[in-house]
C-alpha cells in the first residue's frame, strides 16, 4: 500500500518532530492533540526548527513552506480515518497507549499499521489491544528528532513481515536509518542507555563527583557528545524514571533499580530542561 498521509497522535517533542520530518519528505500530516493550543505551539516549533535547517542550506525556503503546507491539525480523533499510517507518540503510559490505540483501531481502515513511539513499553501489550496485532509495530524515534538517524523499528510478537518492511520503508523515506529489534523492556537503546544514566546519577548521590565531574569523564574519557546527566535533563528526568521503572518490572533484576535521588529529583519537579531545572539549570 501507497503511504501519502500519515497521522501523528501527540503533538509534544517527539509528535512535533515525527509530524517536521514526514512533512519534509513530502508526506501529508495529520497531527493530532487534545488542545489546539497544543496544536499551535509545535506548529510553531517545526517552523523554528525548519527554519535552522533553511539557515544551514540543508532545505530552501520553498521547501520550508511546501512542509508546513501538508501538516493540518486537528483535536477530532476521527479525522485520522484517512491516514494510510499512524505513528502514537504520546507520553510514556502503558494506560494511555492502550487507549489510544484502542481507539484508532475502531477509526482507520483494517490495511493500516499502527506504530508506537514508546521507548520501553511492550508493543505486544500495546498490540493486544487491538484487533489488527500483526499490523502493529514499534517505531522508536531519537530525540531530536530531525537531526538524530536512528529508528529502532520493534516487532512485537505478532508483528508480521510486510508490516515490518513496510515501516522499514517509511522510516527510509523520512531519511533515517532503520534497526530492527525485537521486543524486550527498553528494546536495545535503552535497555543500555538508561542503566549508564541511572548508575551516573547514583555516582552523583554517593559523593563521587559532581554532575559536572561525571559527564566531564564520560565525555573526554570515553568520546560521548554529551554527558549522560545533561544527556538525562534533554530527555526528561520523568522519562528517565519511566523508563527504569520497565526495566525493573519487566526484566525483574535489581541492577535496574531506579537510584532514589531520580525519584527524588522527579517528585520535587526537577525534570531536566523542560522544567528549567534538572542536574543542571536552564
Amino acid at each position: 500500500m501507497e503511504i501519502k498521509t500519515v497521522a501523528v497522535i501527540g503533538s509534544g517533542t517527539m509528535g512535533n518532530g515525527i509530524a517536521h520530518v514526514a512533512a519534509r519528505s513530502g508526506m501529508k500530516v495529520i497531527l493530532h492533540d487534545i488542545e489546539q493550543r497544543q496544536l499551535d505551539n509545535a506548529v510553531l516549533t517545526i517552523g523554528k526548527n525548519l527554519d535552522r535547517e533553511v539557515a544551514k542550506n540543508k532545505i530552501t525556503a520553498g521547501d520550508k513552506s511546501g512542509a508546513l503546507a501538508r501538516i493540518s491539525t486537528t483535536t477530532n480523533a476521527a479525522s485520522v480515518a484517512v491516514a494510510d499510517f499512524v505513528i502514537e507518540a504520546v507520553s510514556e503510559d502503558i494506560e494511555l497507549k492502550s487507549k489510544i490505540f484502542h481507539s484508532v483501531d475502531a477509526i482507520v481502515r483494517p490495511s493500516v499499521i499502527l506504530a508506537s513511539n514508546t521507548s520501553s513499553i511492550s508493543i505486544t501489550k500495546i498490540a493486544s489491544r487491538t484487533k489488527r496485532p500483526d499490523r502493529v509495530i514499534g517505531m522508536h524515534f531519537m530525540n531530536p528528532v530531525p537531526i538524530m538517524p536512528l529508528v529502532e523499528v520493534v516487532r512485537g510478537l505478532a508483528t508480521s513481515d510486510p508490516t515490518y518492511e513496510t515501516t522499514k520503508q517509511l522510516a527510509e523515506s523520512f531519511g533515517k536509518t532503520p534497526v530492527e529489534v525485537n521486543d524486550y523492556p527498553g528494546f536495545v537503546s535503552n535497555r543500555v542507555l538508561m542503566p549508564m544514566i541511572n548508575e551516573a546519577i547514583f555516582c552523583v548521590m554517593e559523593g563521587v563527583g559532581t554532575p559536572e565531574a561525571v559527564d566531564s569523564v564520560m565525555k573526554l574519557g570515553m568520546n560521548h557528545p554529551m554527558g549522560p546527566l545533561a544527556l538525562a535533563d534533554l530527555i526528561g528526568l520523568d522519562v528517565c524514571l519511566d523508563i527504569m521503572e520497565v526495566l525493573h518490572t519487566g526484566l525483574g533484576d535489581s541492577k535496574y533499580r531506579p537510584c532514589p535521588l531520580l525519584r527524588k529529583m522527579v517528585d520535587a519537579g526537577q525534570l531536566g530542561r523542560k522544567s528549567g531545572r534538572g542536574f543542571y539549570v536552564y
